[in-house]
């Protein structure tokens, strides 16, 4: 038996496992891939033994040793394999030891064949590591040498900028300086022609004068010889007049002899002394009429000598008449002594019209005068419009080639005004984005307007840096001379209106309707604009604060999503936190102007508690939840709310809000198209001011309302000092403000806090401190924003975050 096993080859593992039957197929099949993949290789390159080349040992293992470094460069080993040769035991018999030899032969081969395959492996794995430190290095230094290029490129830029903004600068002042200049030309142009226009009017004028004056000159001297010929007729008929008197003298001798018989006819001759007097009174029209012209006046005469003729008749008629005739002898004589001096008076109008006619003479020539200069000045003026017309035509000229230039520089300076309008756009959302995506609560910060009570103006404590990096989103505050620096994500100064306030805003509050949990709230001191700024004066459309804009945009876009399927649900509330107390400013029991110090325990059965439910919704018990559709309900309740929240009197603020007021819309839209659903929250608070009691002045109720308002906000800056640090612990709960703003603070909200500053110089180190606060607020990190849609049916309860 001995020799038969010493004459017969050596079986491996694999040969002994494939003549028996011992294991099931599967079984072989795995043991036997296993083995093969390991000492294939081997056995493929070693050939069969003489016997004495089998009895001597030594050789054998050198023989093996050259093999295996060999065939090892191709052979690869697998954790299962490497686990069967490490795990595989000698199946040889008893006393077969020259089959335990073999075994342990072909185990040690396999042995040698896995360590260099080790080796080789890990000498592969430090080439490797080399190559990638290599390959690392020279990607870092392309990085580096495309940041220098990078930033080559970005000065090279900016230069071209600045060189565009200089080259704008001095084509806006060449442009001015030609629009100037233009207009100077087209003021003289203008003066000249109103110049001309004015000399011509003047000559047409002085024609005209010259002409009238002529006609006056000739009426004159028609007067004049009109009045000579009245004046010789009046020396005529004065004449007649005193022969006729003497007459009368005469007849007056006879008038006495017969007074006899006047004195009986006495009552006649009453009755006609009341028609000669209207005679006297016809003469005496007469007179007067006959100064007016000369027809009249022999009018006159005719008309007196057929009185006189008249007179005659009845006297001789009537000798009797004797007081009637002594009474026609006073009248003449006073009307002569008239005519006398009417007379006079015509003489002396004749001096003056002489004296009149040779200064309308002399006027006359020195007008001739100047109506020769004047064409003159004409002719002048003329050649100089001449010329002036020429120059026009080529200013005109210019004029055109500038404005075409003007107008390719204006379109340029749109389109860059039209690009950076768009890159400051772009600028916001990706501000916006990296916000959201970090999870920052965003920060604006609002200057309100200087007061007639304020202390010195605006300047001396806060200023506006002008740098590109710091404008618009940063503000300097002086104390005691020293500047404080801050920037924020928007800075408005005091001119900003609320409708530019709101703009900054729009977005954020547009992100409601799209499910977002969304909360604005205003943090200041007592004094500095935060009611405005959230309220404004809802009376008076420029003045309105956000929470009316935020409405009204939220019902606006609402009603122009409806073309889209979509329908909305909006739910409100309203409830302010009082000395830690929770009261409902909707509350139908809550009695308006009633005291701000009673407990709100009155209401009877209500109990407003925080609660928190597992999707990060917050609620209130117990508190009133109205359903709104339309801009007029939420601003009945706006009203109602403001007349129910607790405002009170101090030394610094006539009307100081003594509560934080916290408004929240929940709005649940459904699209019956996609069958898409959407939860969003806008949350809009407005907190009570912090105030110093040495300047508030505050005792009794204030006090207690003050201290209760330093406290909360206190707790709410200790929540952030918490953020800040990232501490696993964060003192939510110990206050009722800081508890129900949890979801805002801590959570997936969209938040945006309004610092309002007062530039009061009396009040610089409250807004030292509230700007302070508001840098470690836009330092916090709350979490990435997450949209809420779903496709259940909305809860109905009303959530504040």
């Amino acid at each position: 038996m001995a020799s038969r096993n010493q004459n017969r080859p050596p079986r491996s593992p694999s040969t002994r496992k494939e003549v028996g039957d011992e294991n099931p197929l599967d079984k072989r099949r795995r043991l036997g891939g296993a083995i093969g993949r390991g000492v294939g290789p081997t056995a493929a390159c070693r050939t069969r033994q003489a016997f004495a080349v089998v009895n001597n040992r030594p050789d054998i293992t050198s023989a093996a040793n050259t093999v295996v470094e060999d065939c090892a460069a191709n052979l690869e080993f697998t954790k299962e394999e490497v686990d069967a040769i490490l795990n595989e035991k000698p199946k040889a018999k008893k006393f077969d030891l020259k089959a335990k030899y073999e075994h342990a032969a072909e185990h040690n081969k396999r042995l040698k064949l896995c360590v260099k395959w080790f080796q080789q492996c890990d000498e592969n794995h430090v080439l490797d590591k080399e190559k990638l430190k290599d390959s690392l290095e020279s990607a870092e230094k392309k990085c580096i040498d495309i940041e220098l290029e990078k930033k080559n490129k970005e000065e090279e830029l900016n230069a071209v900028i600045s060189e565009l903004r200089d080259n704008n600068a001095t084509l806006q002042e060449k442009l001015s300086k030609e629009v100037s200049e233009k207009l100077d030309a087209i003021d003289r142009h203008r003066s000249e022609k109103e110049a001309r226009v004015t000399s011509e009017k003047s000559v047409a004028s002085l024609t005209e004068e010259l002409e009238k004056a002529q006609q006056d000159i000739a009426a004159a001297n028609e007067r004049a010889a009109s009045l000579d010929n009245t004046h010789k007729r009046l020396q005529e008929y004065i004449l007649s007049l005193q022969q006729y008197n003497s007459k009368l003298i005469t007849d007056l001798e006879t008038v006495r002899e017969s007074l006899k018989r006047v004195e009986k006819e006495k009552l006649t001759i009453v009755e006609n002394l009341s028609t000669l007097r209207g005679h006297c009174s016809s003469l005496q029209e007469q007179l007067t009429l006959s100064r007016a012209a000369q027809d009249d006046a022999l009018n006159q005469k005719e008309t007196l000598v057929n009185e006189v003729k008249c007179l005659r008749g009845e006297l001789q008629q009537v000798r009797d008449d004797r007081d009637r005739q002594v009474s026609q002898v006073h009248a003449l004589s006073t009307e002569i002594v008239k005519y006398k001096e009417s007379t006079g008076k015509s003489f002396a109008e004749l001096d003056n019209l002489t004296m009149k006619s040779k200064s309308l003479e002399e006027t006359c020539s020195s007008q001739r005068e100047q109506i020769r200069i004047l064409e003159l000045q004409l002719a002048a003026a003329n050649e100089k419009l001449k010329m002036l017309d020429l120059s026009a035509s080529e200013t005109r000229v210019e004029y055109l080639e500038q404005k075409r230039i003007i107008q390719e520089l204006q379109d340029r300076l749109a389109d860059k005004e039209h690009k950076l309008i768009e890159g400051e756009n772009l600028r916001k959302k990706l501000h916006n984005t990296i916000l959201e995506l970090k999870g920052n609560i965003r920060v604006f910060c609002r200057v309100r307007p200087i007061l007639p009570d304020d202390g010195a103006a605006e300047g001396a404590v806060v200023s506006y840096p002008t740098s590109m990096e710091s404008l618009g989103r940063g503000i300097d505050l002086i104390q005691s001379g020293q500047k404080y620096p801050f920037t924020f994500d928007k800075v408005f100064n005091h001119e900003a209106s609320q409708k530019e306030v709101f703009v900054e805003i729009s977005q954020l509050v547009q992100s409601a309707l799209d499910g977002y949990k969304v909360c604005i709230f205003a943090y200041g001191q007592t004094g500095s604009g935060k009611t405005y700024t959230m309220m404004g004066r809802p009376e008076a459309p420029e003045q309105k604060g956000l929470i009316p804009r935020s409405l009204e945009q939220i019902f606006e876009s609402s009603q122009s999503l409806q073309a889209q399927g979509w329908k909305y649900k909006m739910q409100a509330s309203m409830l302010e936190i009082y000395n830690e107390t929770i009261r409902d400013l909707l509350s139908t029991n809550r009695s308006i102007g009633s005291d701000p110090i009673r407990s709100e325990s009155a209401v009877s059965g209500k109990q407003y508690t925080i609660k928190h439910d597992a999707n990060g919704n917050t609620y209130v018990s117990d508190l009133t939840i109205v359903d709104v559709s339309s801009i007029t309900e939420i601003s009945s309740l706006l009203r109602e709310a403001a007349q129910s929240r607790s405002v009170g009197r101090t030394q610094m603020n006539e009307q100081s809000s003594r509560s934080h007021m916290v408004f929240t819309l929940r709005i649940s839209g459904i699209n019956e198209g996609t069958e898409q659903q959407v939860q969003g929250v806008l949350n809009l608070i407005d907190l009570a001011g912090s105030e110093r009691l040495s300047r508030s002045g505050a005792t009794g109720d204030r006090l207690k309302e003050t201290q209760a308002i330093n406290k909360s906000l206190s707790c709410l800056s200790d929540v952030i000092f918490a953020l800040a640090k990232k501490e696993d612990h964060v003192p939510f709960r110990n206050s009722k403000l800081t508890y129900l703003l949890q979801p805002c603070l801590g959570g997936d909200s969209k938040t945006l806090m309004f610092v309002n500053v007062s530039p009061d110089p009396s009040s610089v180190g409250e807004s030292l401190c509230s700007l302070r606060f508001a840098a470690r607020v836009n330092a916090c990190e709350i979490g990435v924003p997450r949209r809420q849609m779903t496709l259940k049916p909305a809860d109905s309860r009303l959530s504040c975050g």
